[in-house]
């Protein structure tokens, strides 16, 4: 059964000046979605995330989260959205706690659900012991998670998260990847980065945005295998020919990488692996090692980014 659908935005313009910096964008996230924003620093991502979460209002296009409409029922639509902006919005001098449970009143949460809901997002961000702490005092990481606390205090389906591990070490990159994917179990997920290992990482489905455009858009796993041609290299200890591989249905290249190594490409739909091993058997070349070609992810966008400026 398809998930329902959480957050949906037609055809969004926005200008500045004379200048469309917004233009015809339209997006859909479902529940239980990380939907990877990927682009450039000025791609317009942080405009567009801003205009979905209401904090800039498009010139043109609708803005649906959980059915109501941005622009006509702000409130109902607001409640469903939780946002962690580019820069974390933090009082650097209030405690932690004190700082979540003002997030939650500005989401007019019930006083009855504080104590509970504060436990909980310190919970799923890891910050049980930062409570009594000054949030100045905090490293990057943990300041990030506040970020992310105060986003998801108030229980949102839908979560927007602009660059939310922009200048944090590995360590605390690797930690805010990890929350961001439970998220995702149980909320929709929108996350805006130029770093094209967050898509590998987090997201099920990825838009790249260029000039204000969405010029791709799909599954991060299709994703990896734009313009690759699909094929294999395999090892044989008593190679023949290659005219003898090439001759193989289904094969459309084949190149000695070394003396026993082999790379062979063949047609999308016509993968002749299985066919290859059988005859390794049959004719004693012995097979010892049959690995598919993956291209990475750096090799992918620059392909679309290429095709797109064809």
């Amino acid at each position: 059964m398809t998930a329902p659908i959480t957050l949906s935005a037609r055809h969004l313009v926005r200008r500045y000046g004379p200048r469309n910096i917004i233009q015809d964008v339209s997006i859909e996230l479902r529940q239980g979605e990380v939907l990877g924003l990927l682009g450039h620093n000025g791609a317009g991502k942080s405009t567009t995330l801003q205009m979905l979460t209401g904090a800039l209002t498009p010139h043109s296009g609708t803005i649906e989260i959980c059915g109501f409409d941005l622009n006509r029922q702000p409130e109902q639509a607001k409640a469903c959205v939780g946002f962690l902006p580019e820069t974390p919005p933090l009082y650097r001098d209030m405690r932690v706690d004190d700082y979540l449970v003002y997030a939650a009143r500005l989401h007019r949460l019930p006083a009855s659900r504080l104590a509970a809901a504060l436990d909980d997002c310190k919970q799923r961000c890891g910050l049980q012991d930062c409570g009594k702490k000054i949030i100045a005092t905090l490293s990057k990481g943990y300041q990030q998670r506040v970020g992310i606390a105060q986003a998801i205090i108030h229980r949102p389906t839908v979560i927007i998260l602009d660059e939310p591990t922009v200048g944090l070490d590995p360590a605390q990159i690797r930690d805010i990847r990890g929350l961001i994917r439970e998220l995702g179990t149980s909320h929709s997920v929108i996350l805006s980065t130029h770093l094209l290992s967050e898509v590998e990482h987090i997201c099920d489905r990825v838009e790249i945005m260029q000039n204000g455009r969405l010029i791709y858009g799909d599954s991060s796993t299709r994703m990896k295998q734009f313009g690759h041609q699909p094929g294999f290299t395999i090892t044989l200890l008593t190679p023949p020919p290659l005219s003898e591989l090439a001759a193989i249905a289904g094969v459309a290249s084949v190149e000695a990488v070394s003396e026993n190594l082999f790379r062979i490409t063949h047609d999308l739909g016509q993968d002749p692996g299985a066919t290859l091993l059988a005859l390794a058997a049959e004719r004693g070349w012995q097979a010892s090692q049959l690995t598919p070609l993956k291209g990475s992810i750096e090799e992918v966008y620059t392909r679309i980014m290429e095709s797109e400026s064809a």
